[in-house]
Formats: C-alpha cells, structure tokens, sequence
C-alpha cells in the first residue's frame, strides 16, 4: 500500500513539473489510482491489460481510451518501462444537436440574468466550461468586440468574437459586476462544472426539451450551425481552438445541412396516389 502511494505521489510531482493543467493531472492521476488499487502485486504489463480487459466490460470504449492512456504514461514516465495496451474501438456515436429553436427556448425560458448570459456564452462563442468559469472581467473587450481566452485546454490562448445581440446587455452585466470573475459563485469563488451543467439541464427542462441536454452540447451546436451557415472549417477549427482539423471535421458529420438539400429519386417520379391502404 505505501509502495503505491509513493508511486502516485511521483506521478503527482511529475505532472507538476510538466506544468500539465489541473484537470490533466487529476484525470491522469485518477485512472492510475484506480489501476494500482484494483491489483494485489505490483504493476506490470499483464494486470495492466487485466485491468482494462474487466474495465471494457463495464465501461464505454471512449472512457477506457482515456485509462489506457494515463496507465502507459504513468508506466513510461514514472517506472521507466513502455508498454503497449490495444486501444479498444470506439463507438461511433455522433451528439445529438440541439435546434435554434430549442436554444432560443432555452435562454428565453430562464429568468436569472446571469444564467442567461451563461447559456448565451456557451452557445454564442462556443465555450468550453471550464472557460466560461475562468472567465475574468478583463478578458473582453468591448471596442474590439472580442472575448480574450486564456490558457485554454492545451494551454493555449485565443479569442472569441463577442455576439453582436449580446453586446450591450454583457456590458451592462460587467458594470454591476464588481468581481474579477465575470461569473463568481454566491459563495465568492469560483462556479463549479456542476452548477453549470445544472443551469443548463434546468434551462432544457423549463424548455420542454426531452434530449439529454449537458453545456458542450451547445458547444456543439454552435459549430453546426456555423458550418451549416457556410463557415469555413479552419475558422470554426481557430474559434474552438482545435489543434487537429481532424477534430473540427467531426462537424461535417454532424451536420444534416447537406443531407436535407439532397432530392431524392423518388421525388422526380411522377405516380399516382391511391387512398386505400388496405
């Protein structure tokens, strides 16, 4: 047991030391946590694979993608060994989008001003979560109308263009904000991934929308639609800040855009009705 927490403890430093973000290192530290204390003896190729073998079982492919990763690189880098995990398929399911309509019906239903401009931002700008509660008054700039995002996922910085219909009332919010953090909790810290997940799902459900509704969905939404209206790829790909284009190309997919303006054959054959359906 104390062997496995020093283990832990080093992977801990190393990751610091890495200057990896604190979500990165909690994640990675996680799954590695669970992996040693799921096995009797100590760490080795064969209880790696085990480990993943009963955690397929139970778990979606993606998810076991992401405790591959974290074990080989806790193997690699903290006991000096490199070893290789089959990465298992992944099901290829693609996130139902929400309409215009259906966010139109979100914002409109939700009451609380701040709420709303959370939703907006999600939507309007395409955030991330945890970029919306980092978000600092500073950060936008109203002359240029952009959005300034720092040390994003990657630890890369970009900008967000500001939406023009949302321009006046974010200013207005920002004059009687007297906190560095355009969106504070009532606690005076920081909000949480929970209170944001739970402003959405309240704001789907008041809308009377029966899809399962989380924040990245409007994430999602954002860059269908942009696609959808003729946006170039590589601009959605800057906006979100994608470092693959092969990321952003998972748009194309979602999109129906393409599928809805196909005329079908069927369509140019002329036949004649009948109205008995015995």
């Amino acid at each position: 047991m104390k062997e496995k927490e020093e283990l832990i403890k080093k992977l801990e430093e190393h990751l610091k030391l890495k200057n990896y973000s604190k979500e990165t290192a909690k994640a990675y530290t996680s799954h590695v946590k669970k992996y040693l204390f799921s096995i009797e003896n100590s760490p080795n190729l064969q209880n790696a694979r085990n480990y993943i073998t009963k955690k397929l079982e139970k778990n979606d492919p993606s998810s076991v993608h992401h405790s591959i990763f974290a074990i080989e690189y806790f193997f690699k880098n903290i006991l000096n060994t490199k070893i290789y995990i089959p990465k298992p398929k992944r099901n290829k399911k693609l996130p139902i989008i929400l309409t215009k309509e259906e966010i139109k019906a979100m914002i409109n239903k939700t009451i609380n001003i701040k709420h709303k401009l959370i939703i907006k931002l999600l939507y309007g700008c395409g955030l991330r979560v945890s970029e919306i509660i980092n978000l600092k008054n500073h950060d936008l700039n109203f002359n240029e109308e952009l959005i300034y995002i720092k040390l994003a996922k990657g630890k890369k910085d970009r900008f967000v263009k500001i939406p023009s219909s949302i321009k006046e009332e974010l200013e207005s919010y920002c004059k009687l904000n007297n906190t560095e953090l355009l969106f504070p909790s009532n606690r005076s810290g920081k909000l949480t991934k929970k209170t944001i997940a739970k402003i959405v799902q309240n704001a789907a459900k008041k809308a009377g929308i029966t899809k399962r509704v989380y924040p990245h969905l409007l994430r999602h939404s954002f860059a269908t639609h942009l696609l959808e209206q003729g946006t170039d790829l590589k601009i959605i790909q800057k906006l979100l800040g994608h470092s693959d284009i092969k990321t952003t190309q998972l748009y194309t997919q979602i999109s129906q855009q393409s599928i809805k303006n196909i005329r079908s054959p069927l369509d140019n054959i002329k036949c004649q009705y009948h109205h008995s359906y015995q």
